[in-house]
């Protein structure tokens, strides 16, 4: 009975061991004026896919995910890309060498999710495109259907199509807005893309968008 108990223990203590420190960041205040105009951004953007390593700072993350998913009216909620019926099924998660995190729109915030660098995998789920392993940062797009379903039934898929573009543009015109390269890539499987990320039932990776400073000479 003691060595089963023993044995018990040892195993609880392992496993406490081996859990990473969950982390909740709060994000810098976005800002609102930039140095470059909509329209620059618009003449300036090119799906990139040469990425220099430097990590990108909380100041960046922060514009780049408030342009897509933030709050901008903060009396009904409204966020930065229109949805259908405002019902904003998406959300926004974001790999770096440090972890996998959850964009959180109300506060503005990040969630750990894990703390393993899950680029690697992304990769191979993405047919080989080894730029995807090389930019600092991987924005993922992922949707909840069920929710725009539920009210728009067969149209449902469309509009959420529509919403998803329309948060993958406001990323990579934030992008260039802040002198970096961004490409989307809709081409990977889809299901170890949320394997990988440990997506939950409810939602499914539409969208990979790599994120950093463009390679000199690119």
């Amino acid at each position: 009975m003691f060595k089963k108990l023993t044995v018990l223990m040892l195993f609880a203590l392992f496993c406490c061991g081996s859990a990473f420190a969950a982390r909740t960041i709060n994000l810098p205040e976005p800002k609102i004026l930039g140095k470059m105009s909509v329209e620059e951004s618009i003449f300036r953007r090119r799906s990139e896919r040469t990425f220099l390593s430097n990590e990108l700072n909380m100041e960046q993350i922060s514009q780049l995910l408030w342009a897509a998913q933030g709050i901008t009216d903060k009396t009904w909620g409204f966020r930065a890309a229109p949805s259908s019926g405002a019902l904003y099924p998406l959300t926004l998660y974001i790999m770096k060498s440090d972890g996998i995190f959850k964009y959180i729109p109300d506060g503005h915030k990040l969630s750990q999710v894990s703390d393993r660098d899950a680029r690697p995998s992304i990769v191979r789920a993405s047919l080989g495109q080894s730029f995807i392993g090389e930019a600092p940062l991987v924005i993922v797009i992922a949707g909840n259907y069920r929710i725009v379903e539920a009210k728009y039934g067969q149209r449902s898929y469309r509009y959420l199509n529509m919403e998803i573009g329309h948060a993958a543009e406001n990323i990579c015109l934030q992008a260039v807005a802040l002198g970096l390269a961004s490409v989307p890539v809709g081409a990977f499987w889809d299901d170890v893309v949320a394997k990988a990320l440990d997506l939950p039932e409810t939602q499914d990776p539409f969208y990979l968008i790599p994120v950093g400073y463009l390679r000199s000479g690119s």
